[in-house]
């Protein structure tokens, strides 16, 4: 059977498995905007207490890590990721998750060789990356300062 280009483009659109980016960018914004409502709150309820705003905002990064370290030794945050997606990355509650998850993993090559060193695996890129932007960003600062 012969096919145009159009009659071709029209028959695999037709099978082509539809796109679920919509619900997955809903899904991440919905999740994403309730991790840092809850980050909102927890500086909210801090300053209440009357905690300065600049040690609040410290309790509630210490806060938020310490939960996604908890949600992924229990094994909830891997589950919120599969729904949310990067929803669940982009906050610092994914910075814990990508240091607590290879630790979990490897517990059983013992504490040195497996937790210890396996621990930034994921996250120790994204550590010295941070780091090097830092220093170049501060030294370009120095020599052309604002």
């Amino acid at each position: 059977m012969k096919m145009t280009n159009d009659e071709y483009k029209d028959y695999t659109d037709s099978h082509a498995p539809r796109s679920k980016a919509g619900r997955n960018m809903l899904r991440a914004f919905l999740v994403g905007g309730a991790i840092c409502l809850v980050g909102q709150a927890l500086t909210d309820l801090f300053m209440a207490l009357g905690i300065e705003k600049e040690t609040a905002c410290a309790g509630c990064s210490i806060s938020l890590v310490f939960l996604g370290a908890l949600l992924t030794g229990l094994g909830l945050y891997d589950d919120m990721a599969k729904f949310a997606g990067a929803g669940t990355l982009v906050p610092i509650t994914g910075f814990a998750n990508s240091v607590v998850a290879p630790a979990l993993e490897f517990k059983t090559e013992g504490f040195v060789l497996g937790t210890a060193a396996k621990m930034f695996i994921i996250s120790g890129p994204v550590i010295v990356y941070g780091i090097s932007a830092s220093v170049v960003y501060g030294i370009l600062y120095l020599l052309f300062g604002a």
